[in-house]
């Protein structure tokens, strides 16, 4: 199968790890080990989220008060190059020697006018207890919300409209290539009344930009990798419930968290319906069960209303 596998920002750097090289190889070195496996027998696209890596440069940017920080699409490509690096290097440690994997920094088209930029969703940066956050909602200016029992900063997230890239990606998808791309959303441009593309101060969500890329490559699979095994219904309250499989007309993402699972049931949802084929949302280190049909949450036609575990 031709199957795109979208891993989380926190599945590479984990909640409340220090924000430090050694523990984003370390984590990519896990996440290679289980993408390894899936390449033996598919052909395997790889996209990425990059929230924690892409506030931890702005804050680094910030630090340096010399000149303007830098905007989120230019530190958003920063971090797609590092973290494809990181991906390249521990999964070609792992793979034949004979086969290669490319990264490409890749341009999304969004709306510079969406609604979304009036009202910022996409957490970034590392975790605040409350009282740093209020600081530095007072100080910075930052709109914070919670994330758990933390807080983190929140940036604009418009939907993706189209990658620009999206015809190279295919001819190497279909060279056999294995291609890292869409990393952190993809970067966010918009055409300036002259035609021409310009960045866009804003993060893309990961989820809603690999969804884009699966259906534009045709996959037979779109997985969306995480923290925890499976969606649940009523997420850390007493109520909560395991989602093994669902109908994508059964599920209302607007029922999950804005910034965190809300995406991927609405990506995976819209990947279902437009292509018939199967998406799977669950946990890294069970990716090549969740390819298999046996662990995660399955979104497929095939599946009657929800099917709930115990």
């Amino acid at each position: 199968m031709r199957v795109v596998v979208a891993l989380g920002g926190n599945a590479l750097l984990q909640r409340g790890q220090d924000l430090n090289a050694e523990n984003q190889r370390a984590n990519i070195r896990k996440a290679a080990a289980e993408l390894a496996v899936v390449h033996q027998h598919h052909k395997l696209i790889i996209a990425h989220g990059n929230g924690p890596q892409v506030g931890l440069l702005a804050l680094m940017d910030a630090a340096y008060d010399a000149v303007d920080p830098y905007p989120l699409d230019v530190l958003g490509a920063e971090t797609v190059g590092m973290i494809g690096y990181m991906i390249e290097q521990e999964l070609g440690n792992i793979i034949p020697f004979d086969d290669h994997i490319v990264t490409v920094l890749t341009q999304i088209l969004v709306d510079p006018k969406d609604p979304a930029f009036q009202k910022p969703t996409k957490p970034v940066g590392p975790i605040y207890g409350k009282a740093e956050a209020e600081r530095l909602q007072r100080e910075k200016g930052w709109v914070m919300a919670p994330d758990g029992k933390y807080f983190r900063k929140v940036v604009p997230s418009p939907p993706p409209l189209k990658i620009i890239e999206i015809s190279a990606i295919r001819m190497l998808v279909e060279s056999g290539i294995v291609v890292i791309c869409a990393g952190g959303g993809g970067i966010p441009v918009a055409y300036d009344e002259n035609n021409k593309l310009f960045g866009v101060e804003a993060v893309i969500d990961k989820d809603l930009a690999s969804g884009l890329l699966a259906r534009g490559l045709d996959a037979d699979m779109f997985v969306m990798l995480t923290d925890v095994p499976c969606v649940y219904r009523g997420f850390g309250t007493a109520k909560q419930r395991p989602i093994r499989a669902a109908h994508p007309d059964a599920l209302r993402p607007e029922v999950f968290p804005a910034g965190s699972m809300g995406p991927k049931v609405l990506g995976a949802c819209q990947f279902v319906r437009e292509t018939g084929n199967d998406s799977a949302i669950g946990q890294l280190s069970e990716l090549a069960k969740i390819v298999d049909g046996q662990a995660g949450t399955l979104i497929s036609n095939d599946v009657e209303g929800i099917v709930y575990g115990a």
